[in-house]
């Protein structure tokens, strides 16, 4: 199975877990990640993120497997236009 076939098939559930680990450099048992799981964890979710969930972060891996920057501005415009922001008085905690 190629990488490409083996990303696409892979559950969302192994994902979430592979990202937990990267971001963590723990396994969810709370076993620390090797470099080379770290690494090769790593490399998995940015394919992941590239193939699967077409990722519009700050910095991702497009499909060709470019790197994606986006701007301060454009980030910006992502926000104001897609999310609305909850506000909270003080009285009410």
């Amino acid at each position: 199975m190629n990488n490409q076939a083996l990303i696409e098939s892979m559950p969302k559930e192994v994902y979430e877990r592979l990202l937990q680990a990267v971001e963590t450099g723990k396994w969810p048992d709370g076993t620390p990640l090797t470099d080379e799981q770290k690494e090769t964890s790593l490399q998995t979710v940015m394919l992941y993120q590239s193939k699967v969930l077409k990722s519009d972060e700050h910095m991702t891996l497009n499909a060709e497997g470019e790197i994606v920057h986006k701007s301060k501005y454009q980030l910006k415009q992502e926000f104001s236009d897609s999310q609305s922001i909850a506000r909270f008085k003080q009285d009410d905690f």
